[in-house]
Order: C-alpha cells, then structure tokens, then sequence
C-alpha cells in the first residue's frame, strides 16, 4: 500500500482547526489539485469560492446550522457549480447553451465536476497534513449563501469545504462493508444476504458510537438511516434552481 492510498484510508472528518490560516500558496495548491480533476468533456463546470471575510464567514457557519469550524478553520471554500462562463463563451462566438444548460444531463455535469474537484482538494489537504470537513449545511438557506457570495446567475452554490491545521484526533468511522457497496456484473439483489451485511455493521457502528460518546449513543446504522430519511429536507431547492436559470428537462 503506498502514501497515497494509506492518506485515503486514514480520512476523518475534522470539527476542530486550529486558529492558523492557511498560505497563499497552500490556497493555490489545493484549487490547482482540484482543477486536475477529471471534468466531463473538459467543460469545466464549476467555480471555488474562498472565503476570508471573519463576517462572511460567521454568516455561513450560522446559514449552516451553528457549526462553529465554518468560522474557525484554516480557510473555507465553497464549491459551485457553474455555467455562467459557458453563457460567457456562447456570447463570444455567438451562439446560444440555454438549451443544453437547462438539461437535467448538464447540470449533474455540474454536480459531479464540482465534487470530483472537491474530493481532489481533499486529499491535496490531507496530503499535506491538514484536516478537512464538508459542509453541505449551506444548502439550509442557498438564498441567503447565494446573496452573500454575490453569484451570478447560472452559478449554483452546493457545499463547503473546511480545510485547516487539526486539533483533534477523532477515530476513523467504519464504512459500510465492502460487500455491501462493490457488486460484480449485476445489482446484488437477495435481500437476506445484503441485510445479514447490514445487520453486522449495525453492530460495528454500535459498538463505534458507545465507544466514542462513552455510551451515550448506541445505535447501529440502519436505525439512523431509517428514521434520518423519513422525513425530506430543504424542499425548496427546484424552486431555487428555476430561479438560478436552471428549470430542469
């Protein structure tokens, strides 16, 4: 197993920083390990906003729900996606992209280059010691996170980055068993076999949250996602993507 694949592996969400910034060379670093991410036929469709501002920066931490390490951290980025350039490029040469841009294909394009990206600067950041924690808590009030920012019409904000100097040491959270998410040649579906799965790592999880909250919390996995997904959230999103210019076909 080499350096790489070990950093990987060794990924905890950090919720504490300490109060150092980050370089302006450690900034540019991590946006150029984004940018090498793979992107769909090299269209490129996002943006990365940083976020110095002490005020901007409580704003989004409170828009997230009251998580303080969106204020205090190394720095704090925010991962867009973004068609407004193609808009811009359409314009120079005198053609029109609203068509293709308003298609439910281009706006995962979107999505997913936004996140490889994201996913890119992560390990950068871990790479070089640091800790990093994602923030999809700016989706509670994208209105508010979109007037803040100053985005363009066409540039869609979809979670934060904290990035910063660690100053905890949580444990390693276990994932679900490699059985369970990798399949060969077809969609396991014998329910009993992938519940049986399920039900183990119920108790992996249990005896991971007793441990970490000294007994405070018990509960497996299943229990969390059944009860976590009865009830759906931030419902006013498609109205907030019509809005942003992207009425979904």
């Amino acid at each position: 197993m080499n350096e790489t694949i070990e950093t990987m592996l060794a990924h905890r969400s950090i919720r504490a920083f300490k109060d150092t910034p980050l370089t302006e060379e450690q900034i540019n670093i991590l946006v150029k390990a984004a940018q090498s991410a793979s992107t769909s036929s090299y269209i490129q469709a996002y943006s990365i906003i940083g976020v110095k501002d002490r005020e901007k920066k409580k704003q989004l931490a409170e828009l997230a729900g009251g998580q303080s390490y969106v204020e205090e951290n190394g720095h704090f980025f925010v991962f867009c996606a973004d068609f407004n350039r193609h808009h811009a490029t359409a314009e120079m040469h005198g053609t029109d992209v609203t068509e293709t841009v308003q298609s439910t294909e281009k706006f995962m394009v979107g999505l997913i280059d936004a996140s490889l990206a994201a996913q890119n600067a992560s390990v950068a950041a871990e790479s070089m010691g640091l800790g990093i924690c994602y923030i999809g808590g700016i989706r509670n009030d994208l209105e508010k996170v979109n007037d803040l920012l100053n985005l363009p019409q066409y540039v869609i904000p979809l979670f934060g980055l904290c990035v910063g100097y660690p100053n905890q040491e949580p444990d390693i959270k276990p994932r679900l068993p490699l059985e369970n998410i990798y399949h060969v040649d077809e969609y396991e579906q014998n329910e009993k076999v992938f519940k049986d799965e399920l039900t183990k790592y119920d108790e992996v999880i249990s005896s991971y949250y007793t441990d970490r909250t000294a007994g405070q919390r018990t509960g497996g996995w299943t229990a969390m996602m059944a009860h976590k997904l009865t009830s759906p959230v931030r419902t006013y999103m498609k109205k907030f993507l019509e809005k942003k210019g992207f009425p979904l076909k």
